[in-house]
């Protein structure tokens, strides 16, 4: 028997609400809870994501490992070069580092590393 439900994925950054617009936005989540150092979206299905400001917030860097990236999401896409023009207009950056070609790496508004892959 489970002790709790599905878990929630948190997010540290340095500025919740604007992580929450970005990751809403690019997922079609719709923002459940916003306040400076909380914002939580969440799917149709259920799934969530929170974010959590954190002061002296230090970007994940990749693929060096001084600041390890310790999370990143992959999410799925029919077309990579759609989905990068999409996330680029949302506020994403382009990572210079791109080791495969199934799959696009970039940036969210905080630093944290995230992948459109191939469906």
């Amino acid at each position: 028997m489970a002790i709790a439900r599905s878990p929630i994925t948190v997010i540290d950054c340095p500025d919740a609400p604007a992580l929450a617009a970005f990751y809403s936005a690019l997922l079609g989540w719709t923002v459940e809870e916003s306040s400076a150092e909380w914002a939580q979206i969440r799917a149709e299905s259920g799934q969530a994501l929170a974010f959590q400001g954190v002061q002296g917030y230090h970007a994940p860097e990749w693929p060096g490992q001084e600041v390890p990236q310790q999370m990143h999401l992959d999410v799925s896409v029919d077309d990579l070069d759609a989905g990068e023009e999409a996330v680029l207009d949302l506020g994403a950056r382009k990572h210079e580092h791109q080791p495969g070609t199934t799959f696009r790496v970039f940036l969210d508004p905080a630093g944290h590393p995230f992948c459109l892959c191939l469906d």
